[in-house]
């Protein structure tokens, strides 16, 4: 089964990595003091003084910082070889049975959550060797190899449950993401045939009566001109001539509707809602005189959606521009677009006062501000996630909006 790729991997292990490198900073921590004081020399003094503070503080950073430092240590194992070497010289100085010896279990369960069955193999591997070296160069004082023998069955069990848990993960983070993306597509098909339902209801309830009563009309004006007088006649021939003209006018707005739709179409079928997107920010600072600024995130150009798709993302994105303006009071607003990790995420960023304190869906509906409940069930319907909340500087908003781009990659309806 193919790994998934780094961020994927920090964020299904992070807890228990987390978890591995708190158990291990207790270790070290009891067992540095034995190690300390059987260190001979002073060189000896500094080489375990050194391998303490490495070990320690590495592990605590790593407890505390995982989100910045994991990535490094999944790309590069050789990091995990230096701290296997600096825990050696612990191991080394503080013998087996120390707290030391238990904290080795750690360096195969962690390389088995992140490497796999190869990592697992080889990190094991030579934690079993330093232990025997270990136990070599204390076996005068330990006398029986049982706990180096119980602690190296611990660094297989160690490996072996690392790997497990970590194809656990990825097996179930990879049904989950595929059950994301099925319920992404199923919202963009609904919100297409919400599309074409609408369209229906407005050609039933607009056109096809208002044609209806312009043939029940014309019908009773046929069957009794010979018994109306010149000026009723002229009255009922006004009345469908009118009929028939608010028939026109309905049918060009939905032609108008479906030409706009057209319009959109690409040689791929969709909206080019990067284009889009850009047009209407030029516009809105234009109107409203607040600087903006379009970041497309690579070929945004190229990014084409389903009409009824693009619909809701721009009306999402032309609110979180006007709200920027009228309740943020923004003097600056920055619009960005483009794939990020195998989603289309458009974010609107602002530097004005930002969110009140407290405010949640549930308050905004009491009190009949729908504007961001609006934009959270559009996000909604298309299957979409949308995030409304500090910006990435001081103060300011950002409304994040990802949709899967595996939802947009089925055929384009006729």
């Amino acid at each position: 089964m193919p790994a998934p790729s780094i961020p994927i991997q920090i964020n299904a292990l992070q807890a228990l990595c987390r978890q591995v490198f708190g158990f291990r900073l207790a270790m070290i921590a009891l067992g540095a003091p034995f190690a300390l004081a059987r260190a001979g020399g002073q060189f000896g003094g500094w080489l375990v003084g050194a391998a303490v503070v490495f070990s320690f503080v590495g592990s605590y950073a790593m407890l505390r910082d995982w989100e910045k430092l994991g990535p490094l240590l999944i790309k590069y194992r050789s990091l995990m070889g230096v701290d296997l070497l600096f825990g050696s010289v612990l191991l080394l100085t503080a013998s087996p049975d120390s707290a030391l010896g238990y904290a080795t279990a750690c360096t195969p369960l962690l390389a088995g959550l992140l490497y796999g069955w190869r990592g697992a193999g080889i990190f094991t591997s030579i934690q079993i060797l330093l232990l025997v070296a270990a136990y070599t160069a204390w076996a005068q004082r330990m006398g029986s190899p049982a706990s180096t023998l119980l602690i190296s069955g611990f660094c297989v069990a160690a490996g072996v449950i690392g790997v497990t848990l970590r194809n656990l993960m990825f097996r179930f983070g990879a049904a989950t993401q595929a059950l994301s993306e099925a319920n992404a597509r199923l919202a963009v098909t609904d919100a297409v045939e919400g599309e074409r339902a609408r369209l229906a209801r407005e050609m039933h309830d607009s056109v096809a009566k208002t044609l209806h009563g312009v043939a029940m009309a014309a019908d009773s004006l046929a069957g009794s001109v010979d018994r109306m007088d010149p000026l009723t006649l002229r009255h009922q021939a006004g009345m469908v001539a009118r009929a028939a003209r608010r028939a026109a006018s309905e049918s060009r707005e939905i032609l108008s509707d479906l030409r706009r739709q057209a319009d959109y179409d690409t040689a791929t079928g969709g909206v080019a809602v990067g284009d889009e997107l850009a047009a209407r920010l030029t516009d809105f600072g234009r109107r409203t005189g607040i600087t903006t600024a379009f970041r497309p995130l690579g070929d945004a150009s190229s990014l084409t959606v389903p009409h009824a798709v693009a619909r809701h993302l721009l009306t999402i994105a032309t609110e979180a521009m006007e709200n920027s303006h009228r309740h943020a009071r923004a003097t600056h607003v920055t619009l960005e677009i483009g794939l990020d990790e195998g989603a289309l995420r458009i974010s609107v960023l602002d530097n004005g006062s930002g969110l009140p304190v407290g405010i949640c869906l549930e308050n905004l509906r009491k009190t009949g501000h729908f504007g961001l409940v609006g934009m959270v069930e559009r996000a909604a319907g298309i299957g979409a996630r949308i995030r409304i909340g500090r910006g990435r500087s001081a103060g300011g908003t950002e409304v994040r909006l990802e949709l899967p781009v595996t939802a947009l990659t089925f055929a384009s309806v006729p």
